[in-house]
């Protein structure tokens, strides 16, 4: 695994790669536009390829891989404010691919991917980071056991990045060549391998750290 810090941000603004901008409120804060510009450095070109969005929050990095024109996009969220702010972002670009916005928890969301034998090339998460206070050890929120198989993860346990990666490992949503790629705070480690993937690199920035997983 190589651990490294991003050499440069590009951009502030919001702009999508084909010039058309993107409508994001103030109401949820969107994943900061330099660092969503690193994210499409790391993932280059993503044309053709279908991109899972999960903890969408806005929408903004889900918006941005469609105008980088994959074939397929799905958005997971649950909160309904978020899912408005979704569809508002996605009405003001032209989209000429699959889209499909599902309105659910992650971790109730996976799994349902998985009996419909849906796969995808690209799995981008940017959970909720731990709450703000010096004290590192308490996660935001607590969770149900998921467990199959033998494999199994205790949600009150982990932070979200973590059992969501445990939930994919379980719940394997990814192409035979598909990758991870993980927002989460700097402080929260995570698994340098599981049974399905492996933590290939990892880029840092402030207080934000991209972790990039692949088979």
């Amino acid at each position: 695994m190589k651990n490294e810090k991003y050499p440069s941000m590009r951009g502030k603004g919001l702009p999508s790669r084909k010039g058309e901008k993107l409508k994001i409120s103030r109401i949820l804060r969107p994943t900061e536009a330099r660092v969503r510009s690193v994210i499409f450095d790391i993932l280059g070109d993503i044309s053709g390829l279908s991109f899972l969005d999960l903890f969408a929050g806005s929408g903004s990095v889900g918006i941005e891989a469609i105008s980088c024109r994959v074939k397929k996009a799905v958005f997971v969220e649950k909160n309904r404010k978020a899912l408005n702010l979704i569809k508002d972002g996605l009405s003001g670009i032209s989209i000429s691919v699959s889209v499909n916005i599902v309105g659910l928890d992650v971790f109730k969301a996976i799994p349902r991917l998985y009996m419909d034998h849906e796969l995808f090339d690209i799995v981008f998460l940017d959970p909720p980071y731990y709450a703000e206070s010096r004290s590192f050890s308490k996660p935001v929120s607590g969770a149900s056991r998921i467990k199959k198989g033998n494999n199994s993860v205790r949600g009150e346990d982990v932070s979200l990045a973590k059992k969501t990666l445990q939930t994919i490992n379980v719940y394997d949503i990814l192409t035979p060549s598909g990758l991870i790629l993980v927002q989460h705070y700097k402080k929260d480690i995570l698994s340098e391998g599981l049974d399905n993937f492996t933590l290939y690199r990892q880029y840092k920035y402030g207080d934000t750290c991209l972790s990039l997983y692949k088979r």
